[in-house]
């Protein structure tokens, strides 16, 4: 067999060899196209056959169906992405390789946020403190990390837990103006950030009127995370609906799924493929036992139990998944 594949190589080089030096590179380039297209066949032959016995049992689909819907997948991959999946230990991971599926952090502290919708609680009201803002003027508010609410003219309470959640991005405020001196608008923006070409609030004199805004907050070391400007002079008052937290990680939440329970005839051997994880969860452990000590297992992983049975009546073989999640917030 080595002698025929070293003779079959002697003959592809002195065929090369015996063409004109001009065709020599088109040769070459399908020699490599002929080597990569039976390699991604290989590859591919490698997942379906890997695989057939998972699909068919999990999601009561025929190899070849599966097969056929998966070859576009198969013809798209790059070779580097086909050979990983080939050699992936999990469905999940095979397909994550195949189409090209990276993994992604729970969140980003600058863009993920996770809002926290409240009951509607009023964080600052200047006809309570007497302090409009004035004219081409900006005042400052606190909005989180604070017990209550009342020196600024808000409820005199944490807001549902808001004062107390620390700092945190963003938040939903319903900014009312009340009788401003002239017609003009209002900006919110973070504390002491510079202010935006934008109208959070736009009013006539005399008007009272409001609107609904998402605004960032500073999250630096000093007390106020929220500046307000008023082109005219005006009473603000705002509530608070929500705010947005960086993503956190929570406990990891794991749970078995209902378990596979296959009959092996004495003297025989069997293959229980556990039952897949629920949408979200990952598995983490494969989980098998046997009816008898007389059925050692030959091989668990990736939600397969394998045993033999070498007592000399018929024996059970279960199989289950522990599957877990971390949920974030």
């Amino acid at each position: 067999m080595r002698l025929q594949w070293l003779c079959a190589i002697g003959l592809m080089a002195m065929s090369v060899a015996a063409v004109p030096s001009y065709a020599q590179d088109v040769v070459g380039a399908a020699l490599v196209t002929d080597a990569t297209s039976a390699r991604r066949s290989e590859l591919v032959a490698k997942i379906v056959g890997k695989w057939s016995a998972y699909v068919e049992e999990a999601y009561h689909q025929h190899p070849e169906s599966w097969a056929a819907q998966m070859s576009s997948s198969f013809d798209a991959a790059p070779l580097d992405a086909l050979t990983t999946a080939a050699d992936a230990r999990t469905f999940t991971e095979m397909n994550s390789h195949l189409l090209g599926i990276t993994a992604q952090k729970l969140g980003d502290i600058a863009a993920d946020l996770v809002l926290v919708p409240i009951t509607p609680c009023r964080v600052l009201d200047t006809r309570v403190t007497g302090t409009p803002i004035a004219a081409n003027g900006t005042s400052h508010f606190d909005i989180n990390a604070i017990a209550d609410y009342s020196s600024q003219g808000g409820d005199a309470s944490n807001c549902s837990g808001a004062g107390a959640a620390g700092s945190f991005a963003a938040a939903i405020f319903n900014f009312t103006v009340v009788t401003p001196s002239a017609a003009g608008y209002l900006t919110a923006h973070p504390y002491l950030g510079t202010r935006p070409l934008a109208a959070t609030v736009n009013y006539s004199g005399g008007d009272i009127k409001g609107n609904l805004a998402v605004v960032k907050l500073d999250q630096g070391a000093s007390a106020n995370e929220l500046s307000i400007y008023s082109l005219a002079q005006t009473h603000v008052v705002a509530d608070m609906v929500g705010y947005f937290i960086n993503p956190q990680a929570t406990e990891l939440q794991c749970q078995d799924t209902a378990e596979t329970i296959l009959t092996v005839t004495a003297g025989g051997s069997g293959n229980a493929l556990a039952p897949v994880c629920p949408t979200g969860y990952t598995a983490t452990a494969t989980n098998c036992e046997s009816s008898t000590w007389q059925m050692p297992f030959v091989y668990f992983h990736t939600g397969i139990c394998s045993a033999q049975n070498n007592s000399g009546s018929s024996a059970s073989l279960r199989a289950s998944q522990t599957c877990c999640r971390v949920p974030g917030r």
